[in-house]
């Protein structure tokens, strides 16, 4: 049986998650949603509108789609759920998550990959992080849980965008991409979000390039490291030009240069053992010596994978490009250490 896709839909309080994934269910998309609201405490107070009682309650709703609860280990709720649907008792193909509005998403992310059982059944999609354009600003100066929902997601989608000024959207905007160049952004007031932004979009699987925001990059200092030249002028380097002093930030490297494999698969190895716990998400596309064929990679904290992607095109630019979004990660570190790996 095919896995099973699976979305991430986190958020700050507020920020509209709920009536986005109502709006979801609502929809006749012809897709059979199953929805698990991820509870951290005694009381669904925020989602009661979805589920009530009992401490994992499925309810069906009137078109096709189901919805339950579940309170602590989420890997029991994923496989019973599977077990459900595999003994045909339940009928969906496609899995929401819902975490609590102050949740951080990194370990929901992770069960993914961790349990040998939920990856037998499950597919994560992506991560959907809603934004609410009135109150973000503070959110993310007061609470690093908002940070990190915006570091981990593949698409961000901000709501309430009528209720500020088309300045404070602005900024708002490019805070989000210094935090996290790689998602896409997009709109959700009232949740009226195209359901192909929200399902199969394939944002935490390899793909043929990296989505890297073309605005965050004619922004920053690119690092195109096709000679050789010393580094030191990043360390120190401040990101930010608002004010805003984010924990939780992005930084891209970039080279002409083709990457010696051991060196590199040493040095990866290396940071992720020492700062994987602060490395939200990592992903690249890379040269390396002696290929035709474009490796990629990506991570969540310590869990790293690869694979061969496409072909080099004749014409096609070759450039390794790698972005790491994490909190307070040692960009100069980072960056040296690349350099040392390249032939």
């Amino acid at each position: 049986m095919a896995l099973i896709p699976t979305t991430i839909l986190t958020g700050f309080l507020g920020a509209g998650k709920t009536t986005l994934l109502n709006r979801i269910l609502q929809e006749p998309h012809g897709f059979r949603i199953a929805v698990i609201e991820n509870e951290f405490g005694p009381e669904n107070i925020d989602n009661e509108i979805l589920v009530q009682d009992s401490s994992e309650q499925i309810i069906e709703m009137n078109n096709g789609c189901i919805c339950c609860t579940v309170r602590g280990d989420l890997i029991v709720g994923l496989t019973a759920l599977a077990a459900r649907r595999d003994a045909g008792e339940l009928q969906f193909d496609r899995l929401v998550i819902e975490t609590t509005g102050l949740a951080n998403p990194g370990p929901v992310a992770q069960t993914f990959f961790i349990d040998d059982a939920v990856a037998s059944q499950y597919m994560l999609d992506a991560v959907i992080t809603v934004v609410d354009a009135k109150h973000a600003m503070g959110q993310l100066d007061e609470h690093e849980e908002a940070q990190r929902q915006i570091g981990f997601a593949d698409r961000i989608l901000i709501s309430k965008s009528d209720l500020v000024t088309e300045e404070a959207m602005q900024q708002l905007t490019a805070r989000i991409r210094r935090i996290n160049p790689r998602a896409a952004i997009g709109n959700s007031d009232f949740g009226l979000t195209p359901i192909a932004d929200i399902l199969d979009i394939r944002g935490f699987n390899l793909n043929d390039k990296l989505d890297i925001d073309p605005a965050f990059l004619s922004q920053e200092e690119d690092h195109d490291h096709d000679h050789d030249h010393d580094c030191d002028d990043h360390a120190g380097h401040d990101h930010h030009h608002s004010g805003h002093t984010d924990d939780i930030k992005a930084f891209v490297f970039k080279s002409l240069r083709a990457f010696d494999t051991a060196r590199l698969d040493d040095f990866l190895g290396g940071i992720v053992q020492v700062y994987g716990p602060r490395m939200l998400r990592y992903k690249g596309v890379l040269v390396m010596d002696g290929a035709d064929r474009k490796v990629l990679f990506q991570g969540v904290h310590q869990i790293m994978g690869s694979d061969v992607g496409a072909r080099w095109g004749e014409t096609e630019k070759r450039e390794s490009k790698l972005v790491f979004i994490g909190k307070n990660l040692p960009e100069e570190i980072f960056i040296h250490g690349l350099e040392q790996c390249l032939v």
